[in-house]
């Protein structure tokens, strides 16, 4: 018979935005703890990343307009947690906010999505692929230099509307994304991390609080993957160490196994397609602080190297 749970129920808000992928995610975290006796409501939220669709996020202020308001809901106590894709969170939050933890992963790859093409390796010379990340221009461009990649914005389902409309031979995505969404079946193409290196915190949820609220964190505590925070936790390290910025072509991605903590990292040029620079090492990382560890000095590697 299972014990009951020690901690105290609670009454929980999630802010959240409003586009399908992030209610599919708060909805997730919202049925595992009511599981654990919690009552949990929603606060929808448009941010001013959903709003501004027609400049690129590094010209605008990076991924963080993804995060502002709903970190405004929770300074002001309409909300009490937010969930967010990990990757979209600055890799420093502001004063009297925390991270309260990090849930296991989902795939953290790329897809090549394409309603004519199977892969990469086969898409004609010349093709438009869209993206909305450098870190994927840059990849992209070292791999086949001779596509033309064109911005594309918006959430993953009106980019999969861009792309079923004609305006783009081939779409590059998270996968875990269209996973979350039961759209698994768009995928022509999962991308090895040794050809597309993911971007920092790629396919994993973040869990917000603000400071103190020592009940909520022990709430949120059994929805915790240790394993996932320790890789994403290097590889946010890499990005914190070189500036942070969207704006930047970083990706980073780790691994763990038999408690060795291996971190790969790749920085590229946009004015220079093709130089990619590249970082690894490995270490045993018992807790968040050597995955950081790791992640500067990787970081430092690509600095030595010219990253910037």
């Amino acid at each position: 018979m299972t014990a009951p749970d020690p901690r105290p129920s609670l009454d929980i808000t999630i802010a959240t935005r409003e586009s399908r992928l992030a209610l599919w995610q708060a909805e997730h975290v919202k049925g595992l703890l009511e599981a654990h006796g919690h009552r949990v409501t929603l606060l929808g939220m448009t941010t001013r990343g959903d709003q501004i669709l027609d400049r690129s996020l590094s010209k605008v202020g990076g991924k963080g307009l993804f995060v502002k308001e709903l970190e405004l809901a929770l300074e002001e106590g309409r909300a009490d947690l937010a969930v967010h894709s990990l990757k979209d969170v600055p890799m420093e939050l502001p004063d009297g906010f925390e991270l309260a933890g990090v849930m296991e992963r989902e795939d953290p790859r790329d897809a090549l999505v394409s309603p004519h093409f199977e892969s990469l390796a086969v898409l004609p010379q010349g093709a438009r692929v869209g993206t909305s990340s450098l870190r994927r221009v840059v990849l992209l461009a070292a791999r086949r230099p001779d596509l033309v990649i064109e911005p594309l914005r918006g959430n993953l389902d009106t980019r999969l509307r861009k792309l079923d409309e004609g305006q783009y031979d081939a779409i590059v995505l998270a996968a875990a994304g269209l996973k979350r969404l039961g759209l698994a079946d768009r995928i022509r193409e999962s991308f090895a991390p040794e050809v597309m290196l993911p971007a920092a915190g790629q396919g994993a949820l973040g869990l917000e609080i603000r400071s103190g609220r020592d009940d909520l964190r022990a709430a949120l505590a059994p929805l915790v993957h240790a394993d996932s925070w320790l890789r994403t936790a290097a590889e946010r390290a890499v990005s914190l160490a070189l500036g942070g910025s969207c704006s930047m072509p970083l990706a980073a991605h780790a691994t763990l196994t038999s408690g060795q903590l291996h971190l790969r990292a790749a920085w590229g040029d946009p004015e220079r397609p093709g130089v990619l620079l590249q970082a690894e090492a490995t270490c045993v990382a018992p807790d968040l602080a050597a995955a950081s560890a790791l992640g500067a000095g990787v970081a430092a590697v690509l600095r030595r190297q010219g990253a910037h």
